[in-house]
């Protein structure tokens, strides 16, 4: 395959709020081309072949972990798999000492999930010969997850103009979030986000969204339906009675389902609480839930983001 000549304005990959429309337009044509390549018999290509890329993760996490571990090598990169558990972290050492050490190493990319809102752009401007992509940092946002949603829905609707998405769950708390309003609206889909008052964050309609406190209304004439699981860890305490009344309230269920477009689709970050936010009839429903779709395109969105940060113009 040849991929796009073009590349990203900026060296890193910071949050969402600061792509054009056009780049976001050129990351997911760039992906679509990859997403045939992992269905290929040999899922391989020698974009990055002698680039370095460490994965920092100072944060747990599965499927955006393995899942950048599975683009960087579908793209021949060499990888160095960086966790806080077991590493100096645990002694006492900064996230910047820990990184310049990495960097002595002469990484080409390093790809960040961390705690704290702002590490990423931290390192970025610390370390200038280095690309950097946020993996997830805190609260704040989450890239490459609003990418690979929005490409989702793309491949499954055709388009992302005029959409009308309803972002349901713990808004306050989501990286997710942030950054799939921050691409959605700049893609002109209409966006609707819904929670009880408590998880709702203060002057969010700033960001040019629709906020409704009933799930019912939230799904009314919705083409997707993106459920958020509630971040307990974020929060400190429940923002509401119990998971059980939350479930009452805003589970999404066959039921409350049966209230939207006949062809909306169920979209879910993960990971999962089954039976808090969404039923499993709705999680595994195999006409409307494209939860495991977004995991396969996730591979390729991040493929191509790696890919456009890299530099690398052609893939035979």
């Amino acid at each position: 395959m040849r991929a796009s000549t073009s590349s990203l304005k900026s060296k890193d990959l910071l949050g969402i709020e600061a792509l054009l429309p056009d780049e976001i337009e050129l990351i997911l044509d760039t992906a679509e081309g990859f997403k045939e390549v992992s269905e290929r018999p040999v899922k391989k290509v020698p974009a990055l072949r002698g680039q370095l890329v460490i994965n920092l993760f100072m944060e747990a996490s599965t499927r955006t972990r393995v899942s950048f571990e599975i683009a960087e090598k579908r793209l021949s990169a060499d990888t160095l798999n960086f966790t806080a558990s077991g590493s100096s972290v645990e002694k006492g050492e900064t996230l910047i000492d820990t990184a310049e050490n990495l960097v002595a190493m002469h990484p080409d990319m390093i790809v960040i999930r961390a705690k704290h809102p702002g590490a990423p752009k931290m390192l970025a401007d610390r370390l200038p010969n280095v690309s950097i992509i946020n993996a997830g940092d805190g609260s704040h946002e989450h890239p490459t997850q609003a990418l690979l949603d929005a490409f989702t829905i793309r491949e499954r609707l055709g388009r992302l103009a005029g959409v009308n998405v309803s972002i349901i769950g713990d808004i306050a708390h989501s990286r997710v979030v942030r950054s799939n309003i921050h691409l959605l609206t700049k893609m002109q889909a209409n966006v609707t986000v819904a929670a009880p008052p408590t998880l709702i964050p203060a002057e969010i309609e700033k960001l040019g969204v629709r906020v409704v406190h009933a799930l019912d209304e939230a799904v009314a004439d919705a083409d997707v339906i993106m459920m958020l699981r509630i971040q307990l860890e974020r929060q400190g305490k429940l923002s509401f009675p119990s998971l059980r009344e939350y479930y009452n309230t805003f589970g999404l269920t066959p039921e409350r389902l049966a209230r939207a477009n006949s062809n909306a689709i169920i979209m879910h970050p993960g990971p999962m609480n089954r039976g808090v936010e969404i039923a499993s009839d709705v999680a595994d429903d195999p006409r409307r839930s494209v939860i495991l779709e977004q995991v396969t395109n996730g591979v390729a969105v991040r493929m191509a983001v790696l890919y456009l940060l890299g530099g690398a113009h052609n893939v035979e």
